[in-house]
This record gives C-alpha cells, sequence and structure tokens, in this order.
C-alpha cells in the first residue's frame, strides 16, 4: 500500500506552519497548503490542456492547466513545477534546449473542499509530451476561440477558469 502524501500547511502570508496528510486537506479548507500550475503554449499561442483523469478526487474528468500539483515538504515553487512537468508531461528540467519557465502570478484559490496558495507559471514548449496515464486521460492544445467557447460549460475546472481571467484569456 502506498504511503500517503504529506503536504506543508501555510498560514495567509504562505509561511509553512505544519504538515497534515492529504486526505485531511483535500476536505478541510483551513489547511492551506501550496501547489503549482504551469500554462505550456505553443509558438502559435495556443495553450496546452490536460483532462483529468475520472479516479482524481477533486473535479475528475475536467479540462486543467497544463500541469498542475502540490509542493513536497522542504520544495520550492519552481522546483515543483519541474518536478511536475516531468512527471505529468515528461518535460525534461534539464539540458541545454531546456524552455524557460516565467513566473505569471500568485493567488489564494478557496473552494468548498480546499484552500491553496497557488504559483503559476508559463512557458512556450511545442512537445513531445509523455502523459502520465494514471493522471490524465488526454491532452491536447486549444486555440482561444476553442478555450472561450468551454468557458462557463462545465467543461473546465472551476480553477483554470479564474486562472484564464487572471490571464486576460
Amino acid at each position: 500500500m502506498a504511503q500517503e502524501e504529506y503536504f506543508e500547511i501555510v498560514n495567509d502570508a504562505g509561511e509553512v506552519i505544519g504538515l497534515a496528510p492529504r486526505s485531511k486537506c483535500h476536505g478541510d479548507p483551513a489547511l492551506a497548503h501550496r501547489s503549482v500550475h504551469v500554462f505550456v503554449k505553443n509558438r502559435a499561442g495556443d495553450l496546452f490542456l490536460q483532462k483529468r483523469s475520472q479516479t482524481k478526487d477533486i473535479q475528475p474528468g475536467k479540462w486543467d492547466t497544463s500541469v498542475g500539483g502540490h509542493l513536497c515538504p522542504g520544495e520550492t515553487y519552481e522546483e515543483a513545477a519541474w518536478r511536475e512537468l516531468q512527471e505529468e508531461l515528461g518535460v525534461k528540467p534539464q539540458g541545454a534546449d531546456r524552455p524557460a519557465l516565467i513566473e505569471r502570478h500568485r493567488y489564494v484559490w478557496r473552494s468548498p473542499v480546499e484552500t491553496e496558495h497557488v504559483c503559476t507559471f508559463e512557458m512556450i514548449y511545442e512537445g513531445p509530451f509523455r502523459l502520465q496515464e494514471e493522471e490524465i486521460e488526454e491532452g491536447r492544445f486549444w486555440t482561444a476561440a476553442e478555450i472561450q467557447e468551454a468557458v462557463g460549460r462545465g467543461i473546465l475546472t472551476t480553477n483554470l477558469e479564474h486562472e484564464l481571467r487572471l490571464l486576460g484569456v
């Protein structure tokens, strides 16, 4: 049996004040924890989105940011972004052809089941991608028009729709 993940609990200022298991954090909005998102765009400006696996405990089967995940204890947002890029999409964090990772914004996301301190990055990358099958049902680049057509129809995660507003999409 796999050992449960632990997240660092943070206060309103984002300072680490403790640890709690994932199962407690995903059910108690008082246990604020950190997460990272990465928006991967191609040179044409299309946005790569992933369709969350039906087995996910939060918003299964919906289209979401290119990459997203929680920080491991002691990890920085940038370290988590590269780890998640490699785990979920197979994007290597080393080498001369490593794409630039640009921080876009930070915000606090509150929902009835959790509170996350989110740091969002963006990068230009055309692929190739190797999707993590247990996390992602499918992934593809979406045009701005396709994204606008999907907003408000229950196809995208609520968090993604919030971030799209922050990005002005």
